[in-house]
């Protein structure tokens, strides 16, 4: 079993950057995803086991960045920039065993252990 930890949500206004943090007690590919209230939940963005590869929900692109940390492989960031009242809602973090190298993807049932997840505000 996998334990992920997010940290890193709270309120921010729009047109601001907020970063989000998720530590796994493993190493594997590392996503991201959303779910706002009466809407299903939502890819945001993913990141490889080895860190070079990552796919990103189009709603996101150019906006969102996930990274590793290069110090400890375990931990994932999503940094979120140019925000909108629409990109509010709880981000979970996800881990997957099945996600080899650059055959990344964007469906929940891909990945295998998920965190509590984190709340995102966005104020208009």
């Amino acid at each position: 079993q996998v334990q992920l930890v997010e940290s890193g949500g709270g309120l921010v206004q729009a047109g601001g950057s907020l970063r989000l943090s998720c530590v796994a007690s493993d190493r594997y590919a590392m996503g991201w995803f959303r779910q706002s209230a009466g809407k299903e939940r939502e890819f945001v963005a993913v990141i490889s086991w080895s860190g070079f590869h990552t796919l990103y929900g189009d709603s996101v692109k150019g906006r969102f960045t996930i990274s590793r940390d290069d110090a400890n492989k375990n931990t994932a960031y999503l940094q979120m920039g140019s925000l909108k009242a629409e990109d509010t809602g709880v981000y979970y973090c996800a881990a997957s065993a099945k996600l080899k190298g650059v055959h990344l993807r964007a469906a929940a049932g891909e990945y295998d252990w998920w965190g509590q997840g984190t709340q995102v505000t966005v104020s208009s």
